[in-house]
């Protein structure tokens, strides 16, 4: 294939004018040279398979990027070569800024997109009901009507925990917000 390659982009880019009107509807006025790099080590936050055989990915935000869409279709064209399948997938915004990133990437033929979800608009109240401690620890993050009660609810929960994951769930919520009022209980 490589050399009909060559002498395709010969004629396409030079006196096949009326060929490249036939593919593309208008013509191409200025050619540029683009050698497109690799992108090296793309990795993403999470990524998950239902019992169905689905694939979930989660990618973790935590500030408003204009890159954002355009890295969420790298993600899902790298896991389809990796995989054979697209992947659902859905973007988690954790940051302060109210989320302003746009869902979905849109061109001429093409139009990809991806849930974006704030944690603000999760119910937390709901989440506090799970008796997983991981589910109550997150309804921090999420909105609570009584922010006070969910986080002595949960410190009492964690405190009847024992081993290793007390101990790294009590030291990694340090720093969420909201969580710096524990240490008072």
């Amino acid at each position: 294939m490589q050399e009909y390659d060559v002498a395709l982009k010969l004629l396409l880019r030079g006196s096949a004018k009326l060929t490249m009107r036939e593919l593309t509807g208008i013509p191409v006025e200025k050619w540029l040279d683009a050698e497109l790099p690799k992108i090296q080590n793309l990795r993403v936050d999470l990524l998950g398979e239902t019992g169905d055989g689905d694939l979930i990915h989660l990618e973790l935000q935590s500030s408003n990027e204009l890159v954002v869409p355009l890295r969420m279709a790298e993600y899902s064209l790298g896991i389809v070569r990796l995989f054979g399948r697209f992947p659902r997938q859905v973007l988690l915004y954790v940051g302060e800024a109210p989320l302003r990133m746009e869902s979905e990437l849109r061109g001429p033929d093409i139009w990809f997109r991806y849930r974006a979800i704030d944690i603000r608009t999760l119910d937390g109240d709901h989440l506090l009901e799970s008796s997983e401690v991981g589910d109550n620890v997150i309804a921090i993050l999420a909105r609570l009507r009584d922010h006070k009660e969910a986080v002595r609810r949960i410190v009492q929960r964690i405190a009847g925990l024992v081993g290793p994951t007390a101990k790294q769930l009590w030291n990694n919520c340090w720093s969420w917000p909201g969580c710096e009022s524990w240490g008072s209980w």
